[in-house]
Protein backbone atom coordinates (compact mmCIF):
# COMPACT_ATOMS: atom_id res chain seq x y z
CA UNK A 1 0.00 0.00 0.00
CA UNK A 2 1.29 3.09 -0.94
CA UNK A 3 2.79 5.57 2.49
CA UNK A 4 0.85 8.51 3.20
CA UNK A 5 2.70 11.87 2.96
CA UNK A 6 4.34 12.89 6.22
CA UNK A 7 3.36 16.08 7.61
CA UNK A 8 5.10 19.26 7.43
CA UNK A 9 4.91 22.58 9.84
CA UNK A 10 3.56 25.85 8.73
CA UNK A 11 4.49 29.03 10.73
CA UNK A 12 0.76 29.34 12.25
CA UNK A 13 1.20 25.88 13.43
CA UNK A 14 -0.88 23.94 11.12
CA UNK A 15 0.60 21.26 9.10
CA UNK A 16 0.33 20.53 5.81
CA UNK A 17 1.00 16.93 3.84
CA UNK A 18 4.36 17.12 1.91
CA UNK A 19 2.95 15.72 -1.56
CA UNK A 20 -0.86 17.03 -2.52
CA UNK A 21 -2.99 16.18 -5.48
CA UNK A 22 -3.58 19.16 -8.09
CA UNK A 23 -7.45 19.29 -9.76
CA UNK A 24 -6.62 21.65 -12.80
CA UNK A 25 -8.59 21.39 -14.97
CA UNK A 26 -10.73 18.01 -13.79
CA UNK A 27 -14.02 18.82 -13.61
CA UNK A 28 -17.51 17.35 -13.68
CA UNK A 29 -18.24 13.61 -13.05
CA UNK A 30 -14.73 12.17 -14.22
CA UNK A 31 -13.40 15.23 -12.14
CA UNK A 32 -15.28 14.08 -9.09
CA UNK A 33 -14.27 10.37 -9.05
CA UNK A 34 -10.24 11.36 -9.59
CA UNK A 35 -11.04 13.06 -6.62
CA UNK A 36 -12.65 10.55 -4.95
CA UNK A 37 -9.70 7.93 -6.33
CA UNK A 38 -6.95 10.13 -4.76
CA UNK A 39 -8.21 10.36 -1.91
CA UNK A 40 -8.69 6.40 -1.70
CA UNK A 41 -4.95 6.03 -3.06
CA UNK A 42 -4.22 7.91 -0.04
CA UNK A 43 -3.84 11.97 -1.06
CA UNK A 44 -4.78 13.68 2.15
CA UNK A 45 -3.95 16.86 0.29
CA UNK A 46 -5.97 18.48 -2.10
CA UNK A 47 -5.31 21.66 -4.49
CA UNK A 48 -8.27 23.74 -6.41
CA UNK A 49 -9.36 27.45 -6.91
CA UNK A 50 -12.13 29.56 -7.66
CA UNK A 51 -11.33 29.96 -11.49
CA UNK A 52 -10.57 26.23 -12.22
CA UNK A 53 -13.88 26.10 -12.00
CA UNK A 54 -14.38 22.36 -10.30
CA UNK A 55 -14.55 23.20 -6.33
CA UNK A 56 -17.89 21.26 -6.61
CA UNK A 57 -16.38 18.89 -8.18
CA UNK A 58 -13.70 18.78 -5.44
CA UNK A 59 -16.58 18.85 -2.94
CA UNK A 60 -18.29 15.62 -4.31
CA UNK A 61 -15.54 13.99 -4.70
CA UNK A 62 -14.27 14.75 -1.12
CA UNK A 63 -17.80 13.10 -0.10
CA UNK A 64 -17.91 10.40 -2.60
CA UNK A 65 -14.42 8.85 -0.98
CA UNK A 66 -16.31 8.34 2.31
CA UNK A 67 -12.97 9.72 4.18
CA UNK A 68 -13.73 12.05 7.42
CA UNK A 69 -13.08 15.96 6.14
CA UNK A 70 -11.23 16.27 9.09
CA UNK A 71 -8.38 14.03 7.33
CA UNK A 72 -8.50 16.39 4.67
CA UNK A 73 -6.22 19.46 3.82
CA UNK A 74 -8.14 21.47 1.27
CA UNK A 75 -6.85 24.74 -0.68
CA UNK A 76 -8.33 26.98 -3.08
CA UNK A 77 -7.36 30.66 -3.93
CA UNK A 78 -8.58 33.98 -4.64
CA UNK A 79 -8.84 35.01 -8.47
CA UNK A 80 -7.43 38.18 -9.75
CA UNK A 81 -11.09 39.49 -10.70
CA UNK A 82 -12.51 39.36 -6.93
CA UNK A 83 -9.14 40.61 -4.87
CA UNK A 84 -9.97 43.90 -2.53
CA UNK A 85 -13.15 44.37 -1.14
CA UNK A 86 -14.82 40.87 -2.31
CA UNK A 87 -12.05 38.76 -1.22
CA UNK A 88 -14.25 37.41 2.07
CA UNK A 89 -16.92 36.99 0.49
CA UNK A 90 -15.36 35.00 -2.09
CA UNK A 91 -13.97 32.60 0.58
CA UNK A 92 -17.55 31.76 1.69
CA UNK A 93 -18.86 31.31 -2.18
CA UNK A 94 -15.58 29.13 -2.56
CA UNK A 95 -17.17 26.58 0.70
CA UNK A 96 -20.09 26.69 -0.74
CA UNK A 97 -18.95 25.44 -4.01
CA UNK A 98 -16.85 22.95 -2.08
CA UNK A 99 -19.91 22.11 0.03
CA UNK A 100 -17.38 22.40 3.09
CA UNK A 101 -17.55 24.67 6.53
CA UNK A 102 -14.17 25.70 6.31
CA UNK A 103 -10.95 25.50 4.19
CA UNK A 104 -7.49 24.43 5.46
CA UNK A 105 -5.30 26.75 3.36
CA UNK A 106 -6.70 29.83 0.80
CA UNK A 107 -4.36 31.31 -1.72
CA UNK A 108 -4.15 34.89 -3.72
CA UNK A 109 -4.07 33.31 -6.71
CA UNK A 110 -1.37 35.62 -8.70
CA UNK A 111 -0.27 39.47 -7.41
CA UNK A 112 -1.86 41.06 -9.84
CA UNK A 113 0.24 43.86 -9.10
CA UNK A 114 -1.09 46.59 -11.95
CA UNK A 115 -4.32 46.19 -10.16
CA UNK A 116 -2.63 46.83 -6.53
CA UNK A 117 -5.40 45.32 -4.63
CA UNK A 118 -3.55 42.19 -3.37
CA UNK A 119 -2.12 43.51 -0.07
CA UNK A 120 -5.97 44.58 0.99
CA UNK A 121 -6.73 41.20 -0.04
CA UNK A 122 -4.36 39.80 2.25
CA UNK A 123 -5.73 42.36 5.09
CA UNK A 124 -9.14 40.71 4.18
CA UNK A 125 -7.68 36.78 4.22
CA UNK A 126 -6.69 37.53 7.74
CA UNK A 127 -10.18 38.47 8.49
CA UNK A 128 -11.53 35.32 6.68
CA UNK A 129 -9.19 33.17 8.89
CA UNK A 130 -10.06 35.38 12.20
CA UNK A 131 -13.57 34.74 11.22
CA UNK A 132 -12.89 31.21 11.18
CA UNK A 133 -13.87 29.97 7.42
CA UNK A 134 -10.00 29.72 7.03
CA UNK A 135 -7.20 27.15 9.17
CA UNK A 136 -4.38 28.52 7.06
CA UNK A 137 -3.57 31.68 4.63
CA UNK A 138 -1.21 31.98 1.79
CA UNK A 139 -0.31 33.10 -1.58
CA UNK A 140 0.58 31.94 -4.63
CA UNK A 141 3.52 33.38 -7.25
CA UNK A 142 4.52 35.98 -5.08
CA UNK A 143 7.88 37.64 -5.25
CA UNK A 144 9.87 38.74 -2.40
CA UNK A 145 8.61 42.21 -3.17
CA UNK A 146 5.24 41.23 -3.23
CA UNK A 147 5.76 38.90 0.02
CA UNK A 148 7.05 42.21 1.61
CA UNK A 149 4.48 44.43 1.26
CA UNK A 150 1.86 41.82 2.94
CA UNK A 151 3.99 41.25 5.66
CA UNK A 152 4.69 44.77 5.81
CA UNK A 153 1.02 45.85 6.07
CA UNK A 154 -0.16 43.43 8.31
CA UNK A 155 2.28 41.32 10.73
CA UNK A 156 1.41 38.47 9.13
CA UNK A 157 3.86 36.33 6.92
CA UNK A 158 1.63 33.61 4.35
CA UNK A 159 1.86 30.16 5.74
CA UNK A 160 2.89 29.19 1.97
CA UNK A 161 3.66 30.47 -1.57
CA UNK A 162 2.32 28.40 -4.35
CA UNK A 163 5.38 29.16 -7.28
CA UNK A 164 5.69 27.33 -10.48
CA UNK A 165 8.84 24.92 -10.15
CA UNK A 166 9.97 21.65 -11.91
CA UNK A 167 13.60 20.70 -13.09
CA UNK A 168 13.83 23.39 -15.47
CA UNK A 169 12.32 26.16 -13.70
CA UNK A 170 13.59 25.31 -10.20
CA UNK A 171 12.70 28.66 -8.34
CA UNK A 172 16.53 28.85 -6.21
CA UNK A 173 16.26 32.27 -5.51
CA UNK A 174 12.54 32.59 -4.66
CA UNK A 175 13.11 29.05 -2.29
CA UNK A 176 15.85 30.75 -0.44
CA UNK A 177 13.43 33.62 0.14
CA UNK A 178 10.40 31.53 1.45
CA UNK A 179 12.58 29.82 3.54
CA UNK A 180 14.39 33.01 5.15
CA UNK A 181 11.00 33.97 6.07
CA UNK A 182 9.51 30.93 7.18
CA UNK A 183 7.06 30.37 4.31
CA UNK A 184 6.70 26.65 2.68
CA UNK A 185 7.23 26.71 -1.01
CA UNK A 186 4.44 24.57 -2.79
CA UNK A 187 4.93 23.70 -6.42
CA UNK A 188 2.44 24.07 -8.98
CA UNK A 189 3.43 22.09 -12.21
CA UNK A 190 5.71 20.47 -10.44
CA UNK A 191 6.47 17.81 -13.41
CA UNK A 192 6.70 20.19 -16.07
CA UNK A 193 3.63 19.51 -18.12
CA UNK A 194 4.02 18.64 -21.61
CA UNK A 195 8.06 19.62 -21.41
CA UNK A 196 8.83 17.18 -18.23
CA UNK A 197 12.18 16.46 -18.67
CA UNK A 198 11.86 12.87 -18.53
CA UNK A 199 13.96 11.24 -21.17
CA UNK A 200 17.09 14.26 -19.49
CA UNK A 201 20.00 11.76 -18.75
CA UNK A 202 20.18 12.86 -14.85
CA UNK A 203 16.57 11.57 -14.63
CA UNK A 204 17.09 8.61 -16.80
CA UNK A 205 20.44 7.78 -14.00
CA UNK A 206 18.53 8.13 -11.03
CA UNK A 207 15.46 6.43 -12.15
CA UNK A 208 17.43 3.58 -13.42
CA UNK A 209 19.34 3.67 -10.02
CA UNK A 210 16.49 3.51 -7.84
CA UNK A 211 14.12 1.55 -9.63
CA UNK A 212 11.65 3.47 -9.61
CA UNK A 213 9.84 6.40 -12.52
CA UNK A 214 11.56 9.55 -14.09
CA UNK A 215 8.63 10.85 -12.59
CA UNK A 216 9.04 9.82 -9.15
CA UNK A 217 12.23 11.07 -9.48
CA UNK A 218 11.28 14.64 -10.32
CA UNK A 219 8.64 14.20 -7.52
CA UNK A 220 11.47 13.31 -4.69
CA UNK A 221 13.72 16.05 -5.62
CA UNK A 222 10.68 18.17 -4.54
CA UNK A 223 10.50 16.06 -1.60
CA UNK A 224 14.10 16.60 -0.28
CA UNK A 225 14.34 20.24 -1.23
CA UNK A 226 11.48 20.91 0.83
CA UNK A 227 9.03 21.71 -1.69
CA UNK A 228 5.33 20.59 -1.62
CA UNK A 229 4.48 19.17 -5.05
CA UNK A 230 0.96 18.86 -5.80
CA UNK A 231 0.77 16.66 -9.28
CA UNK A 232 -2.46 15.81 -11.32
CA UNK A 233 -3.84 12.57 -12.59
CA UNK A 234 -7.19 10.95 -13.17
CA UNK A 235 -5.75 7.86 -13.83
CA UNK A 236 -6.02 6.13 -10.48
CA UNK A 237 -2.05 3.66 -11.02
CA UNK A 238 -0.29 6.88 -12.15
CA UNK A 239 -1.90 8.76 -8.53
CA UNK A 240 -0.70 5.77 -6.76
CA UNK A 241 3.00 6.19 -8.62
CA UNK A 242 3.21 9.96 -7.66
CA UNK A 243 2.44 9.31 -4.61
CA UNK A 244 4.66 6.22 -3.81
CA UNK A 245 8.08 8.55 -3.42
CA UNK A 246 8.90 8.12 0.08
CA UNK A 247 10.84 4.98 0.32
CA UNK A 248 13.51 6.11 -1.64
CA UNK A 249 16.38 8.60 -1.41
CA UNK A 250 18.26 10.57 -4.00
CA UNK A 251 21.77 11.09 -3.44
CA UNK A 252 23.57 14.66 -3.17
CA UNK A 253 25.36 14.04 -6.78
CA UNK A 254 21.79 12.70 -7.94
CA UNK A 255 19.88 16.19 -6.26
CA UNK A 256 22.46 18.45 -7.67
CA UNK A 257 22.44 17.17 -11.47
CA UNK A 258 18.68 17.77 -11.40
CA UNK A 259 18.42 21.46 -10.25
CA UNK A 260 21.11 21.49 -12.55
CA UNK A 261 18.69 21.54 -14.99
CA UNK A 262 17.52 24.84 -14.63
CA UNK A 263 17.26 27.52 -17.34
CA UNK A 264 17.45 30.97 -17.29
CA UNK A 265 13.35 30.94 -17.84
CA UNK A 266 12.10 27.68 -17.93
CA UNK A 267 8.71 28.91 -17.74
CA UNK A 268 5.71 26.84 -18.66
CA UNK A 269 4.21 29.91 -20.38
CA UNK A 270 4.56 33.98 -19.85
CA UNK A 271 3.62 33.32 -16.22
CA UNK A 272 6.05 36.26 -14.86
CA UNK A 273 4.39 37.42 -11.49
CA UNK A 274 5.52 41.20 -12.31
CA UNK A 275 3.54 41.34 -15.36
CA UNK A 276 1.08 38.19 -15.58
CA UNK A 277 -3.09 39.62 -14.84
CA UNK A 278 -4.83 36.65 -13.95
CA UNK A 279 -9.06 37.05 -14.30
Amino acid sequence: MTELAPLIALNDGHQIPALGFGTYPLRGEDGAEAVASAIRTGYRSLDTAFNYDNEGAVGEGIRRSGLAREELFVTSKLPGRYQGEPTVATVRESLWRLGLEYLDLYLIHWPNPSVGEYVRSWENLVTARDLGLVRSIGVSNFTERHLADVIDATGVTPAVNQIEMHPYFPQMEQRAVNARLGIVTEAWSPLGKGSAPYREAPVVAAAAAHRVTPAQVILRWHVQLGSVPIPKSATPSRQAENLDVFGFELDDSEMAAVTALGRRDGRLFDGDPDTHEEQ
